[in-house]
C-alpha cells in the first residue's frame, strides 16, 4: 500500500471518514498517494464502486485530488487543514513577512470604543441596517458599481462562498487567478467545484486565458479587482474594457473581490454588471481590522435574493452591532485619515522594495495592496536561505495552480531601514540557485 496508514470502513462514508481522520492527525501527509480503487476494495472486502464513491466524497470535500497517472493524492493543502493554518515555522529572531496582514498600528478598529444608541434588534428586521444600506449604495455607485440590490456577509470569503453556492453545482468549473488567493482555492475544492486557472499579470487576468476558460465551459469567473493576493495586480482601465467586452452577455457568473478598498493604492476599474449574473464583494476587514467580519455585496437581483435566502436559513443576518461599527468608522474623520495613511505607507513600502530589487536585477510584481510577488527558480531553497538570513517569506506553492515558483512578501510594516538588507538577502538567495524567469 502506498501509504502506511491503514484505511478502514465498509461503506463510502466510513472509508472517507477514515481517510479524513488520517489527514487530520497527520498520518496521511499532504501529497500522500491513496491506494488504487481496486486494491483498496480488495483489502477492505468491499465493492470497487464503494471505494470510488468514498474517493468522490473526499474530492468534493477538498481533501484529495485526482492527479491522472499519479493517482489519487491528499491535496497539498486539504480543506480539512487550511493553508493559512499550515504556516511557515518562523524561528525566534526572524522578521516575519509571510503573513499577508495589515499593520496593526494602522487599523482604525484598534482604537475604537463602541457603543450603540440603537434599541435592541429583534427577529424579523431587514438584514441590512438603513445606515449601512445608504452608505454602501452611495459609495459603490460612486465607484461605478450598480448598487440597487445589496447584502451584508461575514467577510469577503463568506460572501464569495454564498454567491458561488447560490448559483453553481458541484462539478462546475470556476475560473480563478493563478497565482491566486489560497483560501479561495481551498474553498472551491471544498465546495466540489473544479478550478480552471487563469494567468494574471500586473494589469489583471490575462484576456487570452479568460477566453480559453470560456471555451472550456466555465460557469464562473472570480476576479480580484485590485490588491490581488499574492501578486499585487490591479485591473487597469484598458484591461477592464477588454474583459467587459469579452464576457458581456456570456452565461457566466462574475464575482469581483475588492478586499483592499481604501488601502489598495490604485483606483477601481470594475467589471460589475457586465454579465447577467454577477456579484461585487467589498470587505471592511483589511483596511479597518480583520476582526471586523463584515463585507458588503452588490449583485443582480436574483443572486442577491438567493444570498439573502441562504442567510435566513443560517445566521440570519450580520449583527447590526458590526454594521453600526463599520458605518461609524467609515464616517469618522480620524479613521479616514488613518486609512489614508495606511494606503500611503503600503504604497511607499512596495515602491521602496521593488526599486531596491530592480537595482539588484531581481524581477518583482506589486502594483497595489500589501504584498510583493517575486518569481524564483526554487521556492524551497530561497525560503530556506531567507530564513537563515533572518527573513520569513510565504512560499508561492500556497497560491499557485500551474504558475512557476515564486515567493510572497508582505510589506505592510516594513521600514525603510530594512529594505536594502532584505533586497540583498533576496538577491543572494536567488543567485544561489540561478536566475528566475519573469
Amino acid at each position: 500500500m502506498p501509504v502506511r496508514y491503514t484505511i478502514t470502513g465498509t461503506g463510502a462514508e466510513a472509508i472517507a471518514t477514515s481517510v479524513e481522520e488520517a489527514i487530520s492527525t497527520g498520518a496521511l501527509a499532504p501529497g500522500a498517494e491513496l491506494p488504487p480503487i481496486r486494491q483498496l476494495a480488495a483489502d477492505l472486502g468491499v465493492n470497487a464502486n464503494t471505494v470510488a464513491a468514498a474517493y468522490r466524497l473526499l474530492r468534493h470535500r477538498g481533501a484529495v485530488e485526482t492527479a491522472g497517472r499519479r493517482g489519487t493524492r491528499v491535496r497539498e493543502r486539504p480543506a480539512t487543514t487550511p493553508r493559512s493554518l499550515r504556516g511557515l515555522a518562523v524561528p525566534d529572531g526572524v522578521r516575519d513577512l509571510s503573513t499577508g496582514n495589515p499593520d496593526p498600528a494602522l487599523l482604525p478598529i484598534a482604537a475604537r470604543r463602541f457603543s450603540s444608541r440603537r434599541a435592541p434588534l429583534l427577529y424579523g428586521e431587514p438584514a441590512m441596517s438603513p445606515e449601512l444600506t445608504e452608505h454602501t449604495r452611495a459609495t459603490l455607485t460612486a465607484d461605478g458599481v450598480p448598487a440597487e440590490h445589496l447584502a451584508a456577509t461575514a467577510g469577503a470569503l463568506d460572501g464569495i462562498e454564498r454567491v458561488l453556492v447560490a448559483n453553481l453545482r458541484p462539478g462546475d468549473r470556476v475560473a480563478v487567478e493563478d497565482p491566486g488567493w489560497a483560501n479561495l482555492l481551498d474553498l472551491i475544492a471544498a465546495l466540489g467545484f473544479l478550478v480552471e486557472p487563469v494567468r494574471v499579470d500586473d494589469d489583471g487576468p490575462v484576456v487570452a486565458d479568460v477566453a480559453r476558460a470560456l471555451r472550456r465551459g466555465v460557469s464562473a469567473l472570480v476576479v480580484t479587482t485590485r490588491a490581488q493576493n499574492p501578486t499585487g495586480a490591479a485591473v487597469s482601465a484598458e484591461r477592464a474594457e477588454e474583459l467587459r467586452h469579452l464576457i458581456r452577455d456570456e452565461d457566466l457568473l462574475l464575482v469581483e473581490d475588492d478586499h483592499c478598498a481604501g488601502i489598495a493604492g490604485v483606483p477601481l476599474h470594475t467589471l460589475a454588471g457586465s454579465t447577467p449574473h454577477w456579484a461585487f464583494v467589498r470587505s471592511a476587514s483589511k483596511a479597518y481590522g480583520p476582526d471586523l467580519r463584515l463585507a458588503v455585496l452588490a449583485g443582480d437581483r436574483r443572486t442577491v435574493e438567493r444570498v439573502h435566502g441562504r442567510l435566513r436559513l443560517g445566521p440570519g443576518w450580520v449583527s447590526y452591532l458590526l454594521q453600526d461599527l463599520a458605518v461609524n468608522m467609515w464616517r469618522d474623520s480620524a479613521a479616514t485619515r488613518l486609512v489614508r495613511k495606511a494606503e500611503a505607507t503600503y504604497s511607499r513600502n512596495r515602491t521602496l522594495l521593488q526599486s531596491a530589487l530592480a537595482d539588484r536585477g531581481v524581477a518583482s510584481h506589486g502594483r497595489s495592496g500589501l504584498n510583493v510577488w517575486i518569481p524564483v527558480p526554487d521556492e524551497t531553497v530561497v525560503i530556506t536561505r531567507l530564513l537563515g538570513a533572518g527573513w520569513a517569506a510565504a512560499p508561492g506553492s500556497r497560491f499557485r495552480v500551474g504558475k512557476p515558483p515564486g515567493i510572497r512578501l508582505t510589506i505592510s510594516d516594513l521600514v525603510a531601514a530594512e529594505v536594502d538588507s532584505l533586497a540583498d538577502a533576496i538577491a543572494e538567495a536567488i543567485q544561489a540557485v540561478g536566475r528566475a524567469s519573469v
